[in-house]
């Protein structure tokens, strides 16, 4: 790593998913500001839907989600009753004429822990609530260690596409460290199981940053994904934030990779998936040369939401389930996090909003610059301000603040377009920076940007 960018590898920047982003989200969006969104959606627009399953069946040391232990199925069956009453909600809020559902998303948690019939139930009640475009996709991740023969029958009959399976590492003192043992020989045959129940598109999340973690085992974690041919493959840092995450406490922080060792890992796990012939896309993600996203990336349709990179074009997001985040044109809302007040709300007929944030329009002539950027590592700002009919010098200030960047060797400025050359790809996050007009430090809230 250059000398001169260590100083921004520890600064804490936001993922980038939406702008705004969570961290300006305040209860002064309300249910009924979430009602009218949904109202406002256009006749025939498309929406995607995510629906959270808050539960593990053990929890990884490591994870930064929202999620818990059930100890026996009780507690999840009783969060299902409510899921299905939300469906119907939001199903009843959204203009009548929409149209339908472009993706359907199960995320976690691990989604496999809800029961293979209450997975189903939940997905087809997903389906005939909103309405499936007819090619429309259904995704699911899942956690490999539990996932029954039964679970995949029942994704197969739900009509999915798409898994993303949590490897994360193969290393055993790895797994070990983080509470999360599952031997190469569990996810070959799981990743087979798949495929024979006609779900052809497996992708692997992987990290890097890990306890006791070195370039080595990150290098046979990105080869194992090319050998087993991921369709998609992320390799995201870990971030020890234990002060907000405090199962995270349980890690050895003596045996954490240094800043070094972690660009390291990071450079090596992204060179060998490149090697073995995946296309890398945006920050951290890569995926096979016959794969959607990789369409997206080269023919300038790749974005960027709450799931990280998609070719999901759809400018609606449902966000179904205790802490989910729904996406409108007019802004964001957020579910409630306390899951008894989220469940207590449904139950008196109440979108469970908590807070949100409303979008402007400099809000969103940001974000299509953050975006553009974040997807393609390049941005001309000239273009983004005639695409969004804002003045020429709107983004004067992200301009500036970037030719301080540029001296550190983390962007190129050439007229008003901003680079981010390869070598410094894991700076994205912190050149995309330049244009968040809303940021306040928050050192306990974002991940560090290497």
């Amino acid at each position: 790593m250059k000398q001169a960018w260590k100083t921004f590898a520890t600064r804490a920047v936001p993922r980038y998913t939406s702008y705004p982003t969570a961290a300006d989200f305040t209860p002064a969006v309300t249910e009924c500001d979430a009602r009218a969104w949904a109202r406002s959606v256009a006749p025939g627009e498309r929406v995607s839907v995510y629906i959270h399953v808050p539960f593990c069946e053990k929890l990884c040391f490591y994870c930064g989600c929202a999620t818990s232990v059930p100890n026996g199925y009780a507690r999840i069956a009783n969060y299902v009753a409510p899921l299905h009453r939300e469906i119907d909600l939001w199903a009843e809020a959204l203009a009548p004429n929409h149209g339908g559902i472009d993706h359907l998303h199960f995320g976690g948690g691990s989604p496999n822990a809800l029961s293979p019939d209450d997975f189903k139930a939940l997905a087809d009640h997903a389906c005939q609530a909103f309405g499936m475009s007819k090619d429309a996709e259904i995704a699911v991740e899942v956690d490999p260690r539990s996932m029954s023969p039964e679970f995949v029958d029942a994704m197969a009959a739900a009509g999915v596409s798409r898994v993303s399976f949590g490897v994360q590492t193969l290393a055993p003192k790895v797994q070990e460290a983080v509470g999360r043992i599952q031997p190469r020989e569990l996810l070959v045959d799981g990743i087979r199981r798949l495929r024979a129940a006609g779900i052809q598109a497996v992708n692997m999340d992987l990290m890097y940053g890990l306890p006791h973690q070195t370039v080595a085992d990150v290098v046979d974690a990105a080869e194992f994904a090319a050998e087993m041919n991921a369709s998609r493959v992320s390799l995201f840092g870990y971030a020890h934030v234990p002060w907000f995450a405090k199962h995270q406490s349980a890690i050895d922080e003596a045996a954490l990779p240094g800043l070094e060792e972690r660009f390291a890992q990071a450079e090596a796990g992204a060179d060998a998936l490149v090697r073995n012939g995946l296309y890398a896309i945006g920050l951290d993600h890569f995926a096979r040369m016959d794969d959607a996203l990789t369409a997206a990336a080269r023919n300038g349709t790749l974005r960027r939401n709450f799931q990280g990179y998609t070719d999901d074009p759809c400018q609606t997001l449902i966000g179904i389930g205790a802490t989910s985040i729904s996406q409108f044109r007019e802004g964001y809302v957020q579910n409630f996090k306390d899951r008894r007040v989220w469940q207590e709300s449904i139950e008196n007929g109440n979108l469970p909003a908590e807070r949100g944030v409303v979008v402007n329009d400099d809000d969103r002539l940001r974000a299509r610059a953050i975006e553009k950027l974040m997807c393609q590592l390049w941005v001309d700002v000239d273009a983004v301000c005639r695409e969004m009919g804002a003045s020429p010098d709107a983004l004067a200030d992200a301009l500036e603040t970037a030719r301080f960047l540029q001296s550190a060797g983390l962007c190129q400025i050439t007229g008003h377009v901003i680079t981010v050359p390869a070598e410094a790809r894991l700076f994205l996050r912190t050149v995309a920076q330049c244009f968040d007009g809303r940021y306040k430090p928050v050192e306990a809230r974002h991940a560090k940007a290497v």
